[in-house]
């Protein structure tokens, strides 16, 4: 069993590549049209279990907790127990740290996009105002 701090700095590590599976799969566009297919299916599928199923591959915090158990079993990682337990808590750990970086970067992508419609704004008002 790991001391700790190492259990800490692997837990937030981790939680990296997971949170950018999920974000790549369930936001990006290079999955787009799998993406849709699946919200088609997630929505209009006539069986329960079926748009359920389907639902897991658009919801990031959903696809987090599949990427997260992929994870801990390649890892082999457990928190602060040693034994079942410790991939339980591993693993909703994790994913809370995985949801958090997501929030933290889908945020980031708002400003950056929020601050080029301002430029794009301002270069515009500033060309026509010199014509």
């Amino acid at each position: 069993m790991m001391d700790i701090s190492t259990q800490i700095f692997w837990l937030f590590t981790l939680a990296i590549p997971i949170a950018c599976i999920s974000w790549t799969v369930t936001n990006e566009e290079v999955f787009r049209e799998p993406r849709e297919w699946c919200i088609n299916h997630s929505q209009n599928n006539r069986k329960y279990l079926n748009r359920k199923f389907f639902y897991l591959f658009t919801c990031e915090y959903c696809f987090s907790h599949y990427i997260t158990l992929f994870f801990i079993l390649f890892c082999n990682f457990r928190l602060l127990i040693p034994d079942w337990r410790g991939y339980i808590i591993a693993g909703f750990s994790l994913v809370f740290l995985a949801n958090i970086y997501m929030s933290f970067f889908a945020l980031l992508r708002q400003t950056i996009k929020k601050e080029k419609v301002e430029i794009k704004k301002i270069e515009t008002d500033t060309s026509e105002s010199q014509e």
